[in-house]
């Protein structure tokens, strides 16, 4: 029975009871440089403010549960005129998607919030709902733009919308255990959905409920600017809030070139007025070397900045520093996003005439995915001191990171260099009974036209070979791989079918979708499976007989027969693959096995 359990423990099939002792429950961080006293705690309400938020109450070690932020939320939506509360979408286990709406007029729809002409953020907090700095400091936020008062001046340049909790199951599942790798708060709550789906992986695809609600959010409110609020995981550094977007290089150059020359430096400049240490995203080449240098990415679609590039939607990723203790992440966010507030309301219009000239763009090859340039570039990094020791525990070395500052000159590699470019067709036709890819384009806002009777068109399609299914399940899919050769065909498409075409804004978005070629394709992700399986087959008492016949009446065929055998020690070994060599060239065959069934209006 011992052994049985201890198989049943390696597969992962019966959990590991958990170690009685004091260590299995003290998650031993790596020591902090030093006391942080940032100008930024000087944002704490008081302990007698009537307004103070669950958070600060507690000194920011604790956050409050779902219950406790909806009432508290409450509590000041009735008293701040402001600030109207709806739900954008319920949960799998029943819990609201709770959006406030702060504007001057205290606007409750789209339109009315459209009417005053000022410009929109989108903040949003706890996808990954153990990283929850932004709900406590955009609770603070929402008391000093409205009861609190002293950022009520804001509100006449610019509106705000912030959900709180987005990953709001996730968020109950708490415990002091959740994140072992993080300074705070107590407790946190789970990084995944109650279906253990990652939030921030699902962008593109929309498998769960939580991103569908958020995407129809964002198609219903437009906003101007959209901020993902997580915390890091990983290496030590000395920054407290890092934050990017994708570059220039990518799909919307004009919003970057915004982000970078007008917000970035006013945020860094609040940031380290306030006694925080801002900086871009630090992804070390290889955490257990942090002297092999630093990885500037492109993100893809799967996550909020990189769809927020391809579909042309001004998005950053904020990720704090978990190492830092929590009062520190909070205060750094409330700065930030006070800061965004500002710069967004002083220089708005710029940036919408940057949205607007993005979304004009019609590249004739669109970039599917991105490559290390061949750059010899580095960077200045603001890096804590560690050094490798060899780890008896896990046979490999380790890093210890030694809470001492340090300056370092690394080597930067920037994934920016386009490794796989589609050519842009007109329009991708796709048969009905792809309603579920139909209905996804439809919630990202793609427009298509459907036809109203069966129709022939011309299209180029691809056969699909040497696929490959990935071993482990990931994001409750089976991604797959494959290499693709285009043939001319004309389908007969029914009625029912889409045709999708690409002049439109979301035209790049379309491309990266349903290109087999793109890493969040549709297809990569698992959605045309069906089109990879053979379901008619040939008898071996059959296709012999008919094997012989064919050899008989077509003596090139013959040749070609004997060569493959000849040259191929494999298929000569193979009787069904020598069978199948002949079963191909019948009309029996499926010859649409393998074919991708999106076809390509060039």
């Amino acid at each position: 029975m011992r052994s049985i359990l201890r198989s049943l423990f390696v597969l992962g099939l019966v959990a590991a009871p958990v170690a009685a002792g004091k260590a299995a429950r003290t998650a031993m961080l790596p020591p902090l440089v030093g006391p942080w006293a940032g100008a930024s705690r000087a944002l704490v309400a008081a302990a007698d403010d009537p307004w103070i938020t669950p958070a600060e109450a507690s000194g920011l070690v604790r956050t409050p549960s779902y219950e406790e932020t909806m009432v508290w939320l409450a509590r000041l939506a009735e008293a701040a005129p402001q600030i109207d509360l709806t739900a954008i979408g319920t949960s799998p286990e029943g819990r609201a998607i709770v959006l406030a709406i702060v504007s001057k007029e205290g606007a409750t729809t789209r339109a009315a919030l459209a009417a005053n002409g000022r410009p929109t953020l989108f903040a949003q907090a706890g996808i990954h709902a153990g990283e929850i700095d932004g709900k406590d400091a955009g609770l603070m936020l929402l008391r000093d733009l409205t009861v609190g008062g002293a950022l009520g001046a804001l509100l006449d340049r610019v509106n705000l919308l912030f959900v709180p909790i987005f990953n709001v199951d996730g968020h109950e599942r708490s415990s002091p255990h959740s994140r072992v790798n993080q300074r705070g708060p107590e407790p946190s709550g789970w990084r995944t959905t109650s279906a253990n789906l990652n939030l921030n992986r699902d962008y593109s695809k929309l498998d769960t409920a939580e991103m569908r609600a958020m995407i129809a959010a964002l198609r219903t409110w437009q906003p101007d600017l959209y901020v993902d609020l997580h915390v890091t995981d990983g290496a030590d550094f000395q920054y407290d809030v890092t934050y990017g977007w994708n570059g220039r290089h990518a799909h919307s150059p004009a919003i970057a070139a915004w982000l970078d020359d007008v917000l970035r430096p006013e945020l860094d400049r609040a940031l380290t007025h306030a006694g925080h240490v801002p900086g871009a995203f630090v992804n070390y080449v290889d955490e257990k070397e942090p002297t092999r240098g630093v990885v500037e990415w492109t993100a893809p679609p799967r996550y909020s900045n990189g769809y927020g590039d391809l579909v042309h939607l001004p998005t950053i990723l904020v990720e704090n520093h978990s190492l830092k203790p929590y009062p520190q992440r909070v205060l750094g966010t409330r700065v930030l996003l006070e800061e965004m507030l500002s710069t967004l309301g002083a220089r708005g219009a710029e940036l919408r005439a940057a949205i607007a000239a993005d979304r004009a763009l019609r590249p004739a090859a669109v970039p599917l995915d991105w490559a290390a340039t061949d750059e010899q570039a580095t960077i200045e990094l603001a890096a804590i001191r560690s050094r490798v020791e060899n780890s008896p525990i896990s046979g490999t070395p380790v890093v210890r990171w030694l809470g001492e500052a340090a300056s370092e000159r690394l080597p930067l590699v920037r994934l920016s260099r386009p490794a796989v470019l589609a050519a842009r067709p007109r329009a991708y036709w796709i048969p009905p009974a792809h309603d579920e890819v139909i209905a996804r384009l439809r919630a990202h806002g793609v427009e298509m036209e459907t036809l109203a009777a069966p129709r022939e068109v011309a299209v180029e399609m691809v056969r699909l070979s040497g696929v490959e299914l990935a071993r482990e399940p990931f994001e409750g899919r089976v991604r797959v791989t494959a290499s693709a050769a285009a043939e001319a065909r004309r389908e007969a498409m029914p009625a029912g079918a889409v045709r999708v075409p690409t002049d439109q804004p979301l035209g790049d978005f379309v491309v990266a979708m349903l290109e087999p070629a793109a890493p969040d394709s549709f297809f990569q992700w698992g959605f045309f499976l069906a089109c990879l399986q053979r379901t008619e087959y040939a008898e071996d008492y059959v296709m012999e007989p008919m094997a012989r016949a064919m050899l008989a009446e077509d003596p090139a065929l013959a040749a070609e027969f004997e060569a493959k055998l000849a040259r191929d020690a494999a298929f000569a070994a193979d009787p069904r693959a020598r069978l199948d060599f002949f079963y191909r060239r019948t009309p029996f065959y499926d010859e649409r096995a393998g074919l991708y069934p999106v076809g390509r209006e060039r």
